[in-house]
C-alpha cells in the first residue's frame, strides 16, 4: 500500500436514526408479558365460569388451560413464518386483506377489553379488602362502593401504563418481570398452604364435569334450546369450555411479543411458550379447584368476583395470619392484574403498528416519539378506547367477562385457519411446526393442526349463540373496526399513491449531530461497523449478527450518503428514501436475528473515505464489508488501505471483513503494521537459516527475529540501488505463486 499524505478527520454532520422497533428482550420477560394477562386471569376466570356453568367449573378451566398448549403451538409456529406476526399478517398472507382487517377487529376487541377487566378486578378485589378490614376492625363492613372504587382504580393504573409503554417496552416489560416475581411467590405459597389445609381440615369435592352437575340456564345457554344441551354431551361440554375460554386469553400477546425477544429467537420464543403453559396451567386451575374445595359454597356464591381474597381467608391457620396473607394476596393480585393492562397495550399496540405497515392505518400515527422513539400516537388511541370502556363499564365485572370471550375466540380460529391455508400456499420457509403430521403419497397431512382449528371454530360457534351479550357487543365493535379500517385503508392508499409513499418503510426518529464519537452513538471501543447501500444485499449484515455477541460488542450499520460540495446538508437531505429503504431492510434482518444495532448515516464525497474515518472516530476493531460489482476483493482492500493510511497518527488498529453473496468464507485483510501469515516453507526457511548462523556464530545468541530483520533491512537497502527492477520482478512472481498456492 502506497501511503498518502496524512488527513485529519475532520468533524462532520451526521444522523443517527433509531427506532423503539430494535429494542429486545429475554425470554423471562417475554414470558412476563404474556402471563401478566393469561395468569391474571386465575383471579376472575373461576369466579366468571362458576356463575355461568355451576360448580363442575374447575374441570372446564383445566381443559382449556391444557388446550392452550395446542393454540400455543399454532402462534409458534407463525411466529417462525414472520418474525413480526400476529393474527393481521398471518391471516393477510393466508386469506387477503379485508378477511385480516375483519380478524384483527375481532382481536382489538378482546385487547380493549383486556386492560378494562383487570384493572376493574385489580380494584375489586382491593375494594373488598378495604372493606373487610374495615369491618374487622371498625365494624363498617363497607367503607367504599367496590364498583366505584374499580372504576377509579382501573383508570389510574391505564394511565400510569399509557405513560410506561410511551416510555418503551424495556421499561415496561422490566416492570413485568418484578410483578411476575413477587406473583410467584405469592402462588407458591397459596398453593402449599392450600394443600395443607386439605390435609389439615379436609375438603369438599369437586362435581365431575357431567351433564347432571352442570347449571346452565337461560344466562349460560343464550339463543341455544336448553334441550340440545341435555340431548347431546357434546353440546353442554362445549356450552362449559365455552364459559371457561377467557382463562386462556393472552396468546396473541406472545405473537407481538415475538419480535422482541432477543437472539436465539425462536429457541428464546419456545422457552417463553413452554414457562407461560406451566405456569398458567398451574395457577389458573389450582386456584379455581381450591375455590372449590375450601370455600364454603354459600360463602363463595357472594365472592365470585373476589375468590382469591375469599379463598385466603379460608385457609387454616390463626385469624391475623390469614388476613395478613389475605392483603398480600390482594396487593400482588393488583399488581398483575394491573400488568395484564400494560400487557393489553403492548398487545395492541403491536397488532395495530402491522396494520399501518400494510398501509390501512394514516401513517402519522406511527410517527415515533421525539425523545423515546415509540409510536405514542397509537397507544394514545388504545388507552383512549381502554378508558371508555371501563367507564362504561361501572365496575361490573360479569359484564367484562361475558363479552370478553368473542375476540378471543375468534382471533384465534382465524389464526388457526390460516396458519393450515399457508401449510399448503407456503409450504416451506417454517423453522418449526404444529406436530402430529403425516406424509401420504408425498403430501403433507397436518392432523395436529386441522384438529386444533376445528376445536377453535367449534367453540366459536358455541360462544355465538350461547353468549348475547359477548356476540352483539363483539360483533358490533368489530363491524366499527372493521368500517374505520375499510375508509382509512382506501383514503390512505389514494393518498400514498399521490405522494409515492411505501407504508411498509419503517418510521425512523432522526437525530442530527455535528460529528460522531462512540459517546454520540453509545457504543464501546472495538465495535463492527457493517456498510450498507444496496437493501437487498445483506448478507455481510446477516452474517455479523449470527457470530456476534452484541452483549460485548455493538455493531453500528452505516451508510454513506454521497454528497458534492462543502454545504451542510439538512436532515431530509441527508436521510432520504434510500436511506429509509435500507435501513428498513436493516431493521427486518435485525429484527429476525433478535440482535440490536445502531444506525448512522454520514455524508462523504468520498463513500470509502467517509467509512474509514467514521470506523477511527467510532474506535472500531473491523469494518464489515459486501463484495463489488466493480471490484475485486484485493481492490477493495487496497483502496480502504490508502484511505487508512491518510489517517492522522496515531493510525488505529483496524481489520476488513470482506463476505461474499454466496456461502463462501469472508475475506480478512488487516490495515497498516501487522504480523504477517507466511506458508510453512517460509518458516521452515527461516528455521534454516537460524540454524546455519547459529552454528557459525556460537558465541552469539541469536533468535529467529534477528535473521528477518537482517533479511529486512537488506532488502531495503538492495531495493534502493539498481538492483530495484530485478527486485520487483522476483516479488512479483513470489506474489504469483502465492496466489496459485492460495486458490
Amino acid at each position: 500500500m502506497n501511503p498518502g499524505s496524512p488527513t485529519a478527520v475532520t468533524p462532520q454532520r451526521v444522523v443517527v436514526a433509531s427506532t423503539v422497533m430494535l429494542s429486545f428482550i429475554s425470554f423471562w420477560r417475554a414470558a412476563a408479558i404474556v402471563l401478566s394477562d393469561l395468569a391474571s386471569s386465575a383471579y376472575y376466570a373461576g369466579g366468571i365460569a362458576e356463575q355461568a356453568i355451576g360448580k363442575a367449573a374447575p374441570w372446564f378451566i383445566l381443559g382449556i388451560m391444557l388446550f392452550s398448549y395446542a393454540v400455543r403451538a399454532v402462534y409458534i409456529e407463525s411466529c417462525s413464518m414472520f418474525v413480526r406476526g400476529g393474527v393481521y399478517r398471518v391471516v393477510h398472507q393466508a386469506m387477503g386483506g379485508t378477511m385480516a382487517k375483519f380478524s384483527v377487529s375481532a382481536l382489538m376487541f378482546d385487547y380493549i377489553l383486556t386492560g378494562p377487566i383487570s384493572a376493574v378486578s385489580a380494584g375489586l378485589y382491593l375494594a373488598g379488602l378495604i372493606n373487610e378490614t374495615s369491618a374487622h376492625f371498625y365494624h363498617r363492613p363497607e367503607l367504599v362502593n367496590p364498583s366505584l372504587f374499580a372504576v377509579v382504580f382501573g383508570i389510574a393504573v391505564t394511565i400510569y401504563f399509557w405513560r410506561q409503554n410511551t416510555i418503551g417496552i424495556h421499561e415496561s416489560s422490566q416492570k413485568a418481570l418484578r410483578i411476575m416475581q413477587i406473583t410467584t411467590v405469592m402462588v407458591v405459597t397459596l398453593i402449599a398452604w392450600c394443600l395443607y389445609t386439605v390435609l389439615a381440615k379436609g375438603f369438599q369435592p369437586v362435581p365431575l364435569p357431567s351433564i347432571a352437575n352442570l347449571r346452565l340456564n337461560h344466562e349460560s345457554l343464550g339463543w341455544l334450546p336448553g334441550s340440545w344441551a341435555t340431548m347431546f354431551p357434546a353440546i353442554a361440554i362445549m356450552v362449559g369450555l365455552g364459559h371457561s375460554l377467557l382463562a386462556m386469553s393472552g396468546e396473541e400477546s406472545l405473537a407481538q411479543v415475538n419480535r422482541e425477544i432477543a437472539h436465539p429467537k425462536l429457541k428464546n420464543l419456545e422457552r417463553a411458550g413452554f414457562i407461560i403453559f406451566i405456569y398458567s396451567l398451574l395457577f389458573t386451575s389450582l386456584v379455581s379447584f381450591f375455590a372449590v374445595m375450601l370455600i364454603p359454597d354459600a360463602e363463595r356464591q357472594h365472592a365470585l368476583d373476589n375468590l382469591i381474597g375469599a379463598l385466603s381467608m379460608n385457609l387454616a391457620g390463626p385469624l391475623p395470619l390469614r388476613m395478613l396473607f389475605h392483603g398480600f394476596v390482594v396487593f400482588v393480585g393488583a399488581l398483575i392484574l394491573s400488568g395484564a393492562v400494560n400487557t393489553a397495550i403492548i398487545g395492541s399496540n403491536g397488532v395495530l403498528n402491522r396494520v399501518a405497515e400494510d398501509g390501512v392505518l394514516p401513517g402519522w400515527l406511527r410517527v415515533p416519539h421525539h425523545k423515546f422513539g415509540t409510536t405514542y400516537r397509537v397507544i394514545n388511541l388504545i388507552v383512549i378506547l381502554q378508558l371508555f370502556t371501563i367507564v362504561v363499564s361501572r365496575g361490573d365485572i360479569m359484564v367484562l367477562g361475558e363479552a370478553y370471550a368473542f375476540g378471543v375466540v375468534w382471533s384465534f380460529s382465524m389464526n388457526a385457519l390460516s396458519v393450515l391455508v399457508l401449510r399448503y400456499k407456503q409450504p416451506g420457509g417454517r423453522e418449526w411446526k404444529v406436530p402430529l403430521n403425516f406424509t401420504v403419497r408425498g403430501r403433507e397431512i397436518p392432523v395436529g393442526l386441522g384438529l386444533v382449528t376445528l376445536a377453535l371454530f367449534s367453540l366459536a360457534i358455541v360462544n355465538v349463540v350461547t353468549k348475547k351479550v359477548a356476540t352483539i357487543s363483539g360483533i358490533s365493535f368489530t363491524l366499527a373496526f372493521f368500517l374505520v379500517f375499510e375508509v382509512t385503508d382506501i383514503l390512505n392508499k389514494r393518498r400514498m399513491k399521490a405522494q409515492h409513499e411505501d407504508a411498509s418503510h419503517e418510521r425512523f426518529r432522526l437525530d442530527v449531530n455535528e460529528d460522531v464519537t462512540s459517546g454520540t452513538l453509545d457504543v464501546r471501543p472495538g465495535n463492527v461497523l457493517v456498510a450498507v447501500r444496496n437493501p437487498h444485499r445483506l448478507t455481510h449484515l446477516k452474517r455479523v449478527l449470527e457470530k456476534t455477541d452484541t452483549a460485548k460488542v455493538d455493531i453500528v450499520v452505516v451508510s454513506v450518503r454521497r454528497v458534492t460540495g462543502d454545504d451542510l446538508w439538512t436532515t431530509n437531505e441527508l436521510f432520504a428514501e434510500r436511506e429509509t429503504e435500507v435501513f428498513t431492510h436493516v431493521v427486518s434482518v435485525a429484527e429476525k436475528a433478535g440482535r440490536p444495532v445502531k444506525l448512522l448515516v454520514v455524508p462523504g464525497k468520498d463513500a470509502v473515505e467517509a467509512l474509514v474515518q467514521t470506523a477511527a472516530r467510532l474506535g472500531s476493531a473491523r469494518i464489515v464489508v459486501g463484495t463489488s460489482p466493480r471490484q475485486t476483493i484485493a481492490e477493495q482492500g487496497l483502496e480502504v488501505g490508502r484511505q487508512w493510511e491518510k489517517l492522522p497518527a496515531p493510525r488505529p488498529a483496524l481489520a476488513l471483513e470482506v463476505v461474499p453473496d454466496s456461502d463462501a468464507k469472508s475475506s480478512f485483510v488487516n490495515l497498516g503494521p501487522h504480523p504477517p501469515r507466511l506458508w510453512p516453507e517460509d518458516i521452515e526457511l527461516v528455521h534454516e537459516l537460524w540454524l546455519d548462523f547459529g552454528s557459525a556464530l556460537p558465541h552469539r545468541k541469536l533468535h529467529h527475529r534477528d535473521v528477518v530483520g537482517y533479511a529486512l533491512r537488506r532488502l531495503k537497502q538492495e531495493s534502493q540501488t539498481e538492483q530495484r527492477d530485478v527486485i520487483l520482478k522476483e516479488i512479483r512472481g513470489e506474489s504469483d505463486s502465492d496466489a496459485g498456492r492460495a486458490a
